[in-house]
């Protein structure tokens, strides 16, 4: 059962590992209360509707990754960046999601794949995602980018690649080390920023 501080943090927790081992078919507020340990009509209570459970599973998730310790260097960076720190928490990040958070990354493509059939929840995951998308831009702009805003695009694009490979395409069976990983993310910053001088 997942750990969480409150008893909405529990029931969205809750959610998400069932979306990741169920399925969206799989999640119902019975359910979530049996597998939380919670009394009947728990989950009722804290989202009335299967559709704002399904909003506390995403936005769980979501403050989740931004509370990792990689994410959180990013996020905060400075103008001191520099792009071998930005790989390796890049690759970091990266290689924790389809290995210890292999089951919370399932569940995010799960959501993706509903809000392509929910406008409702489409609004939702869009503006939590763009979250991660001004982070990017934020990083770029950092290491010097003169085009941030497109440049973080490439690096999301290329990240959510990965992480559909490792989990769920091809890859899944030889999934990239963080090695492989570091090195992909610096070939593809000095694609875009330029090759460093000293390398």
């Amino acid at each position: 059962m997942p750990q969480a501080g409150t008893r909405a943090e529990l029931i969205a927790a809750t959610a998400l590992e069932l979306i990741a081992e169920r399925g969206l078919r799989g999640l119902t507020h019975r359910a979530v209360d049996e597998a939380a340990g919670l009394p009947p009509g728990s989950t009722s209570y804290h989202a009335r509707t299967r559709a704002r459970l399904v909003e506390a599973a995403l936005t769980w998730l979501v403050e989740q990754e931004e509370s990792e310790p990689s994410m959180r260097t990013l996020r905060e960076a400075g103008t001191g960046l520099d792009r071998a720190t930005a790989a390796d928490r890049g690759a970091d990040f990266l290689h924790t999601a389809y290995t210890r958070d292999r089951a919370r990354s399932l569940a995010r493509f799960e959501l993706a794949l509903e809000a392509g059939r929910s406008p409702e929840l489409r609004e939702v995951y869009d503006r939590l995602g763009l979250r991660f998308r001004r982070m990017a831009m934020g990083l770029m702009a950092a290491l010097g980018s003169a085009e941030p805003e497109r440049h973080a695009g490439v690096l999301v694009h290329w990240s959510e690649g990965v992480l559909f490979d490792a989990l769920a395409g091809a890859g899944a069976a030889s999934p990239p080390s963080p090695e492989d990983l570091r090195s992909t993310i610096l070939t593809l910053l000095d694609g875009m920023l330029g090759e460093e001088p000293h390398r």
